[in-house]
């Protein structure tokens, strides 16, 4: 079994060094062809990668050994490098509503938008084929999973809650592919029109009852305010006479045609003494 291993080892290095030399004898050939061809060639020889841009150089179909070509003027040889584009800016991706069945028993319809951009151009290009519809499928099913074992009530409370646990899930799946995600926002939570009306009964008919309540709150400070006042007029019978001044100076000022002013108790009973003995 040790000899059969060692077999094939060696015949797998042989293949690599056939691979090799015919990639080395097809470079000089293109080289050459370049050179003879000159300058009428030197356009298809040049690439240029702008800031937010990173290149991954394929050479018969292998991948080019290092890291992605940066911004700047790149040589490559026609006919034998491929180059493929990867835009490392932040990208948006609308998640479509999901109609998903809350803990509850509640139908809703959710979407989001998942923010995401490349750290790892080479990983884009070679570990999945369409970065963009995975990230779009993940957050499907990571909204369906998340939203699924909540309520009603939850969803529409927790929507920070949710966002940040997406973005954490989404990114685990998507570090693979080399792309990570920066945000997941919920765009819009959609209830059935019964329960829009139900919630909005609800919520009325919790105003009221708090109105109901603040009016009898305030009803009871204000009696145990006049309480007050009137022990303290009770006690002091000049605060009485002080009272009724203010009283014909707010009268005067807002009603100044005609002015009906009452009789005090004490002088009324001066006067029947005076005149009844």
């Amino acid at each position: 079994m040790e000899g059969a291993v060692v077999v094939n080892h060696d015949t797998e290095e042989e293949v690599d060094d056939g691979l090799d030399a015919g990639q080395m004898c097809a470079s000089a050939i293109c080289i050459l062809l370049i050179i003879l061809t000159f300058p009428f060639t030197i356009w298809g020889t040049i690439i240029v990668v702008t800031e937010y841009q990173r290149a991954v150089a394929f050479r018969l179909g292998k991948l080019v050994r290092g890291p992605p070509k940066r911004p700047g003027v790149h040589f490559v040889i026609p006919c034998l490098d491929e180059i493929r584009i990867v835009d490392i800016r932040t990208k948006s991706s609308d998640v479509p509503p999901q109609e998903i069945l809350t803990k509850d028993g509640v139908s809703v319809a959710v979407d989001a938008v998942i923010f995401y951009r490349v750290f790892d151009p080479t990983l884009v290009i070679t570990a999945v084929d369409d970065p963009d519809e995975a990230t779009v499928l993940v957050g499907q099913t990571t909204l369906r999973n998340i939203l699924g074992n909540m309520s009603l009530s939850e969803i529409l409370a927790g929507k920070d809650r949710i966002s940040h646990e997406m973005s954490e899930v989404i990114d685990h799946a998507t570090d693979e592919w080399g792309i990570k995600v920066e945000r997941v926002e919920l765009k819009d939570v959609r209830i059935p029109v019964q329960m829009q009306r139900a919630m909005a009964s609800e919520a009325e008919a919790s105003r009221g009852a708090k109105a109901k309540v603040l009016m009898a709150e305030g009803e009871t400070n204000a009696s145990r305010k006049l309480k007050e006042a009137a022990d303290i007029m009770a006690s002091s019978p000049q605060a009485i006479k002080l009272r009724y001044l203010q009283t014909l100076n707010t009268i005067s000022a807002k009603h100044n045609e005609t002015i009906i002013l009452p009789v005090q108790t004490e002088i009324m009973q001066n006067l029947l003494q005076k005149f009844f003995g």
